[in-house]
């Protein structure tokens, strides 16, 4: 029996991997100027550092320095509960396309860097409406859109993009506005 407990965490560790080592496309350009501005989130991978987030936000500005401001903002427990932000920087990591990002956010009160994580755009509205943005070990994933609301059709549909890319959706969780 302890055998085959084994082999099936053996197994289902192996195709986890499977589906991360899956190449993850991204988007084939992105004006970083359009892209600019607030995104509201419409659902997300939950994360640690965004743990009780509703009415959440990611307000992208461009620096002097040609990086981007990152402004994550959200209300804790509920649209009303107390405001919780964060502060970031962003920068392209493949010129190329500028689909893929690296983003960096620091402790705020002492501008400590944490380390830089994956900042993908995978799906993207040809008039930046709305976004998905993933990670290509498939543990984060976000849905984004210019308005707190999105149509539940489209909502699917990104759902089903995201599926396809073999994130696990089920682990999506919407978000309160």
């Amino acid at each position: 029996m302890k055998l085959l407990i084994l082999f099936s965490l053996l197994f289902n560790m192996s195709c986890t991997d499977a589906a991360n080592r899956v190449p993850l496309p991204t988007v084939e350009s992105v004006d970083l100027n359009r892209y600019l501005g607030k995104w509201y989130e419409i659902a997300r991978f939950d994360q640690k550092f965004q743990r009780g987030c509703t009415a959440t936000t990611a307000t992208y500005s461009l620096r002097k320095d040609g990086d981007i401001s990152v402004l994550n903002e959200c209300h804790l427990n509920s649209p009303q509960g107390p405001l919780k932000r964060a502060y970031g920087r962003a920068w392209v990591v493949d010129r190329n396309t500028n689909a893929k990002l690296k983003v960096q956010f620091f402790l705020t009160r002492f501008r400590i860097p944490f380390l830089a994580g994956n900042y993908w755009i995978l799906e993207l509205d040809e008039d930046y409406q709305y976004v998905i943005i993933g990670d290509p070990s498939r543990k984060y994933l976000w849905i984004l859109s210019r308005s707190a609301q999105m149509d539940e059709t489209l909502y699917q549909e990104l759902v089903q993009k995201a599926e396809s890319l073999n994130f696990d959706t089920s682990k999506l969780l919407k978000t309160v506005h």
